[in-house]
């Protein structure tokens, strides 16, 4: 059973939770959705319990990331074995392009975001769109805070490069040297 305080928490989180779920599944909105809610579901059935060790956005954070990497594996499991079973059939990918249509700005900034190693991007969506702490990232990633730091900091630096390489006017003002604790 729920308590209401962590009930009425999970609410307040849902849309940041979506976000999360979804930037877990490539953003493929079907697969965010299933993965959400196997997770309530697992909150229901006591498979997955808030024991107050973090904040409950970084916990449930932390069970949406497992549960879209169990889902991945899953899903790549019953992939093979429907190629394997059937090898004429041609897998068909699920990318709701025409639902993320984004202006010219926001397509090349999510492309460079894309380009970075995982663990950079990981760590810059977390930190950026999900409002998270470095210390609460690392603890989502299952990651010490030096690691976390230092995906951030290579990936904002990685970041910033593709984008002055691309020669776009992005809104950001990029300084020549910034001080180790500054924001991308």
């Amino acid at each position: 059973m729920l308590s209401s305080d962590l009930k009425t928490e999970l609410e307040r989180l849902h849309e940041a939770s979506f976000g999360w779920a979804l930037h877990c599944c490539s953003r493929n909105r079907a697969q965010a959705e299933e993965v959400l809610q196997a997770v309530y579901l697992k909150i229901l059935q006591g498979k997955a319990c808030y024991r107050n060790e973090a904040s409950v956005k970084t916990w449930l954070f932390a069970v949406i990331r497992k549960t879209a990497s169990s889902e991945r594996r899953r899903h790549l499991l019953h992939a093979l074995k429907t190629i394997t079973a059937v090898r004429s059939q041609t897998r068909e990918t699920d990318q709701p392009q025409a639902e993320l249509e984004r202006t010219e700005m926001q397509r090349q900034f999510q492309q460079a975001l894309a380009r970075l190693p995982a663990r950079q991007r990981e760590t810059l969506h977390l930190v950026f769109y999900q409002d998270l702490s470095l210390s609460e990232a690392a603890e989502v990633m299952s990651v010490s805070v030096g690691s976390a730091r230092r995906h951030y900091e290579r990936g904002k630096k990685r970041l910033r490069e593709m984008l002055d390489r691309e020669g776009g006017d992005y809104g950001i003002r990029w300084r020549g040297k910034e001080s180790s604790g500054a924001v991308l």
